[in-house]
């Protein structure tokens, strides 16, 4: 009897720990980080993975059509052959859902992909929704009856073709509107996010306290958009180091704006993770 209850803990303790092998590991990583985002990820050393390695749940690609496929870069003269949408960005977003049981974070929030269009809006537009159509399976996709949300979201910006995407019955990507659209009534399957560039809306830099009247505009930008169902991120704030882009990171905060733009993945993670609201 004893042998026959050694013989059955050994069988089950093969099949535990085969089972347990057979599971792919947990990415481990830093904590998530909802207000990052990385403007120009791809000119890191590592794209989106040193962005990940800084816990930030928000990166941005600029891409060009050429020959078919989608190239990330700013410039067309930076354009390499080994540096596609596909392999910095979709795949590995892909395979790293995979090992989180379908997020990019353990346990995480949503992650946002930014595509910034640099040549013909429509033509690569459309070869943009057929490659994201392959990703149906992590990415967010949005209709006229409401959005069905995956892992990761993505909002196409730069050359938009607003016309071909009202239109589109189905589409995995949200079009990054202006400050222009706030008061559209466009539905936010639509038009999800209001982005702009700060020095274009305000003349504050982040030295001393924000004028109240600027302060008053951005807080009602940041309502106006939130009650229409929309997140507000500005790009090109001051983004060297000074107590001046510290002062101005925790305003923005503080005020409601949903994403803080900055090429210093360090500087934003160490102040996010330090912030205390007040």
């Amino acid at each position: 009897m004893r042998d026959k209850f050694i013989i059955a803990t050994i069988v089950l303790l093969s099949i535990f720990l085969a089972y347990s092998c057979s599971i792919s590991p947990i990415v481990a990583g830093p904590k998530p980080l909802l207000n990052a985002h990385a403007h120009n990820d791809y000119a890191h050393d590592r794209p989106l993975f040193d962005a990940l390695d800084h816990g930030f749940a928000s990166v941005e690609a600029d891409i060009h059509l050429v020959d078919g496929d989608l190239f990330v870069a700013h410039d067309s003269d930076e354009i390499k052959p080994d540096r596609t949408l596909r392999s910095l960005y979709l795949e590995p977003l892909k395979k790293r859902i995979a090992q989180n049981s379908g997020r990019v974070y353990p346990n995480g929030p949503q992650f946002t992909l930014f595509i910034d269009i640099k040549t013909q809006s429509v033509a690569t537009y459309k070869v943009l929704g057929k490659m994201l159509a392959e990703y149906r399976n992590i990415i967010t996709s949005f209709s006229s009856t409401g959005r069905t949300d995956k892992a990761v979201v993505v909002y196409v910006s730069g050359n938009r073709p607003r016309a071909l995407m009202k239109f589109e019955s189905l589409r995995y990507a949200g079009y990054d509107g202006r400050l222009a659209d706030l008061q559209s009534d466009a539905p936010s399957t639509l038009i999800p996010i209001i982005s702009d560039r700060w020095p274009s809306h305000f003349s504050y830099k982040g030295s001393g306290p924000m004028p109240e009247k600027e302060r008053q505009k951005l807080k009602t930008i940041i309502q106006t958009a939130h009650k229409k169902g929309r997140i507000v991120r500005f790009w090109a704030t001051p983004d060297r180091p000074s107590p001046q882009r510290q002062n101005l990171w925790r305003i923005l905060l503080e005020s409601g704006v949903d994403l803080l733009n900055t090429d210093d993945l360090p500087a934003l993670q160490k102040f996010l993770l330090e912030y205390t609201p007040k």
